[in-house]
């Protein structure tokens, strides 16, 4: 196995800028197009809103360019100038959703049914919840979002993560994108023996929080980087998930060199990422198998409050994955309905 792989999506910092889809603003026409659809969904609203229920063939040619750029290219779009201002929350919502949904089909985000989230500060405080808690218990990645603080780099889990800015807070919140291919190519060259490493098995947990109390395959074992059957790259992680598992008795301690490999890998993405604040009608597309993203802790105040929109999307045009990821993504086959917190399971509501 070539150990470099390079391509166009092993870009460095502020490379990514160089794609035409990153910063590129919806055009008069698009807005437009996006209107026409909004007033002709006939009180359809999420999640009941397919993609037949918002016709958009005007932005076909967009959408098409977004889903090359995510499977072939760089596997990020920033799309900028969506107006905010003048739909309410519900239409904002609406065509947000509408937009995901004539990209791939929408995921259920937890068990409990949660499938167009509101990531915002739900700590009533505005703390910032991040390490662990004074009796040793491990934050789940979801108290960690949903809180002030800073998130480290991770996957969510879904083809396609979808993020809309509806609003921004005074001050912090920039979002951090890294290619994951680019952070494996760099690993590659530092410490091969590392690298090695994170080819090999790790200790994860399904956050209850998330997935549901589960009496099997809660906890379970993945690589942190893997090879499809043609040699597809794919990275599924979250530092978080991996502490939580081996906070559980009966699981066995992280190995010395599984931590250095996670501290080269925090530290080669933090060297690698590009910063991007979020301003409101920006949405940002990113494929969870080539990029990692995090953020910077952040403070809401009387001038703003940050609110971002997400979608978990399972795309027709997404690669194929190892077999050994089916017990994470529920199928392995290229553009299957996978992932999600229930597995393979659409999120439109019939």
């Amino acid at each position: 196995m070539n150990d470099i792989i390079g391509g166009r999506a092993a870009w460095r910092g502020d490379q990514v800028t160089q794609s035409p889809l990153w910063g590129r603003r919806f055009t008069e026409a698009e807005i437009a197009a996006l209107d026409a659809a909004l007033a002709g969904t006939r009180g359809i609203a999420p999640p009941r809103l397919r993609a037949e229920d918002f016709a958009i063939p005007t932005l076909r040619p967009l959408l098409d360019a977004v889903a090359e750029e995510l499977e072939q290219g760089t596997g990020v779009v920033r799309l900028s100038g969506l107006p905010t201002g003048r739909w309410d929350a519900a239409a904002l919502k609406t065509v947000f959703w509408g937009i995901c949904a004539n990209l791939g089909t929408p995921l259920y985000q937890t068990a409990a049914g949660e499938v167009l989230a509101e990531v915002k500060d739900e700590t009533g405080t505005g703390a910032a919840v991040t390490g662990a808690t004074a009796d040793g218990s491990v934050p789940s990645a979801r108290a960690r979002s949903r809180s002030t603080g800073p998130l480290r780099f991770h996957t969510d889990k879904c083809d396609i993560l979808a993020l809309l800015c509806a609003s921004n807070g005074i001050a912090g919140g920039v979002s951090k994108v890294v290619s994951t291919v680019a952070v494996q190519d760099e690993i590659s060259r530092r410490d091969p023996a590392l690298l090695k490493v994170l080819y090999e098995d790790f200790w994860r947990m399904k956050p209850g929080d998330e997935e549901g109390e589960r009496t099997t395959d809660r906890i379970f074992a993945m690589p942190v980087f893997a090879r499809g059957p043609a040699g597809e790259f794919t990275s599924q992680y979250s530092r978080t998930y991996v502490e939580m598992a081996h906070a559980v008795e009966g699981v066995p301690a992280l190995k010395p060199e599984q931590i250095a490999a996670m501290d080269l890998l925090a530290e080669v993405a933090e060297e690698l990422c590009y910063q991007a604040p979020f301003d409101p009608g920006d949405l940002q597309l990113l494929n969870q198998h080539v990029s990692y993203h995090g953020r910077t802790a952040y403070s809401d105040g009387a001038e703003g409050k940050r609110v971002l929109l997400r979608i978990w999307l399972a795309v027709p045009f997404s690669r194929a994955l190892p077999e050994g990821h089916r017990v994470q993504w529920g199928e392995t086959r290229p553009g299957a309905l996978r992932g999600g917190a229930i597995l393979g399971r659409s999120a439109i509501a019939a």
